[in-house]
């Protein structure tokens, strides 16, 4: 029921985007991602999978991540007017096809915890869009290019499984979270600070994930 409700989120995301609401929209959203943190540890810790065998929740919990991740963010881009005018739906489209596929992957993670490919994180990738205040043709480009980046096997740092350097970014991640909320409670664009914790943010992400990826690619050498 936990993991489920996240897909009550999605609904009410879906209800404030119509509105254009997007502070609501993305405590909604930001909610969910609560949920979708939690329920993994918690499903484990109390054994569901032996509870009800019937109901698969990595089944569920991809569900409501589609509808989260991915479908809500395109009905933003379809709604709002952060990318050229005439390609809301050609961004959205491109969202939901490219996120298919990386729900489809059987490989999209590795055995120390990295996802493989673009991680289908469209809800943040809005999130930044709006925060940021990127112009329209910058926005549909760095569309582009993730979804581009979702087939390519490139290691993305995921913020809970991977162990290395685990602190740190437990760290950057309160960090990260203490500027969307301020973005939230302030309204869109961010402030300047806010603004500066977000992209220091997105820095660190890349440069573990590269850093990783050119590691292990010596290593195989």
């Amino acid at each position: 029921m936990l993991t489920a409700s996240g897909a009550v989120c999605g609904l009410l995301a879906l209800h404030y985007t119509a509105e254009r609401d997007w502070q609501m929209v993305f405590l909604w959203l930001g909610i969910a991602l609560i949920i979708d943190g939690v329920d993994g540890p918690l499903a484990r810790r109390f054994d569901t999978a032996a509870a009800l065998p019937r109901f698969s929740g990595v089944h569920l919990d991809l569900v409501v991540d589609y509808l989260n991740y991915c479908a809500v963010p395109a009905f933003i881009l379809a709604q709002a007017d952060l990318v050229p005018a005439g390609l809301e739906l050609v961004a959205g489209a491109i969202i939901l096809l490219s996120s298919l596929f990386h729900f489809a992957d059987r490989n999209s993670k590795t055995e120390d915890g990295f996802f493989v490919g673009f991680p289908a994180l469209w809800n943040i990738v809005v999130f930044y869009i709006l925060a940021l205040g990127l112009g329209a043709l910058w926005a549909f480009l760095l569309i582009v290019a993730l979804a581009v980046a979702t087939f390519a096997p490139f290691k993305w740092l995921h913020p809970f499984r991977v162990r290395r350097l685990r602190p740190a970014t437990l760290f950057v991640l309160m960090a990260w979270s203490v500027a969307a909320i301020s973005v939230m409670l302030d309204g869109f664009p961010a402030t300047q600070a806010a603004k500066m914790i977000l992209i220091t943010t997105v820095v660190y992400v890349l440069t573990v994930s590269c850093v990783t990826e050119v590691r292990d690619r010596l290593a195989r050498r």
